[in-house]
């Protein structure tokens, strides 16, 4: 008798609430992650996604429940230590150094990893100039993987929209994240650059990847996604494989009944 395949999860959220004073942004979401896949977590304008993202990114403290993350719970963790835990996150709004070079803006994404220190910085002995090194070529593969490295030493902010938001997910991935969290990575993208997006994210899910993903693009969350949350009014509503969310009536009720997406 073949024995059925262990789901190894790698986050769980549970029970998660955050309250702003008197209003409610999340009440009582669960949730659970599993490695090596992309999970879509959707819903109509504010429905509480990007407050899901900065409770579990360490951004806000949640006023109830727990998140536990390979085994820890992160609860009341700093971003930074949040960061270093393994969860690593993109933003709405592109988030970069816009007056240094592409490469740079990826370099600055090793600093979880470096190890010079001030004295290593004013010195710059063997081991300092090994690890520049080192963290220059990491960067540079980084920017080959997601089909930028011919933009390396242009400044950022002259790249497309569609480059900056690959610029951002290279520096993402130099943390070595165990959970990539992209919110709205496909927004103001055209048809071809969301395709080029859409590779790329199923790439770092073949690649051994685990991606959590805000998206408004429908479409691309459907034919991306191993699984799914919706949310609305700060409550999960829904929780499964895309063609059954497609179906679930309270789903179609909240987006042709609620705000727009």
């Amino acid at each position: 008798m073949i024995q059925p395949t262990k789901i190894d999860v790698l986050l769980q959220a549970c029970n998660l609430s955050k309250h702003f004073g008197g209003l409610a942004a999340l009440t009582d979401v669960s949730l659970t992650i599993h490695r090596h896949e992309i999970y879509g977590l959707i819903g109509p304008n504010g429905a509480g996604k990007t407050t899901l993202f900065n409770v579990l990114t360490g951004l806000y403290s949640a006023s109830n429940g727990s998140i536990i993350f390979d085994g820890v719970n992160l609860v009341g963790k700093s971003p930074h230590d949040v960061a270093k835990a393994g969860i690593v996150r993109t933003f709405q709004n592109i988030r970069l150094f816009n007056n240094m070079t592409v490469l740079e803006n990826v370099m600055v994404g090793r600093h979880l990893h470096t190890h010079i220190g001030i004295f290593g910085a004013i010195l710059r002995n063997q081991k300092t100039r090994a690890e520049e090194v080192a963290i220059r070529r990491r960067a540079r593969e980084l920017l080959d993987y997601t089909g930028i490295i011919h933009h390396s030493k242009m400044l950022a902010k002259n790249l497309s929209y569609g480059d900056q938001r690959r610029l951002e997910i290279a520096r993402a991935l130099a943390t070595e994240p165990r959970l990539l969290a992209l919110d709205e990575p496909a927004a103001g993208m055209n048809e071809i650059e969301t395709i080029g997006l859409r590779r790329l994210l199923e790439g770092i899910r073949s690649d051994g990847g685990t991606i959590l993903l805000i998206e408004h693009d429908v479409k691309l969350v459907m034919g991306l996604c191993d699984r799914l949350t919706v949310l609305d009014y700060g409550r999960k509503i829904a929780e499964g494989f895309p063609a059954d969310i497609q179906r679930d009536s309270a789903v179609i009720s909240a987006y042709l009944g609620g705000a727009e997406s």
